[in-house]
């Protein structure tokens, strides 16, 4: 399974722990997190990414995003795949404000070095970067 997927997974547990604490931990579990339309969705996106389907990806990314992802690091992960996706697609303006838009989800974010050194994105990430 590729770090994203993990990272997604391990997000959701995350989000089910922290339910547990508000409500009796037999309701709340990680199946109540994803049946959230926009967590759902985001799953759906890096799926559709890791397998190479990327209109389908960048779709559901979109309805991730505008089902309304409450982490900050969920949006920042929706902008970063569709920033790939974008400057795979020589939309390299989309891919810009995608970078920008990950940056404003959450302030911390930052491409791994073997992102960054990515010859498609790569230069654009850097581009915008502060």
């Amino acid at each position: 399974m590729n770090k994203l997927l993990w990272l997604a997974i391990a997000t959701l547990a995350g989000l089910a722990g922290l339910a547990g604490c508000a409500a009796p931990m037999h309701s709340a579990g990680l199946s109540d997190v994803i049946e959230r339309p926009a967590e759902r969705a985001l799953l759906t996106g890096i799926r559709a990414y890791d397998d190479a389907q990327y209109a389908q990806a960048e779709r559901a990314l979109n309805t991730a995003l505008s089902s309304g992802l409450t982490s900050p690091k969920d949006r920042a992960s929706a902008h970063k795949l569709l920033a790939f996706i974008y400057c795979t697609s020589s939309r390299v303006p989309d891919c810009e404000a995608a970078f920008r838009a990950a940056r404003d989800a959450d302030p911390a974010f930052t491409l791994s070095r073997s992102e960054a050194g990515h010859p498609l994105w790569g230069p654009v990430y850097r581009r915008v970067s502060p």
